[in-house]
């Protein structure tokens, strides 16, 4: 397995897996976990796209990465007030 293809399955399986946690009620869709494991797993798997010059998910992933971070502060400014 290359060094692509390493943190590309790690990107993705961390999406997959906050996916599963949410689910199965384990996490909530607006817990802190679920974004940040969603924009760690997104960031993954963005930089293992760039890695391999596959720009459709480059895009995808580096999308994916500024929905949950929007995510996550929106969330974080409604639990501040």
């Amino acid at each position: 397995m290359m060094y692509n293809d390493i943190i590309g399955t790690l990107g993705v399986g961390l999406i997959l897996l906050a996916y599963f946690l949410n689910i199965t009620k384990l996490i909530q869709h607006d817990d802190k976990l679920y974004f940040v494991m969603n924009i760690i797993g997104a960031a993954l798997a963005c930089y293992a796209s760039l890695l391999i010059s596959y720009w459709p998910f480059v895009i995808l992933e580096g999308t994916w990465v500024l929905v949950s971070l929007y995510g996550l502060m929106k969330n974080m400014k409604i639990r501040m007030t």
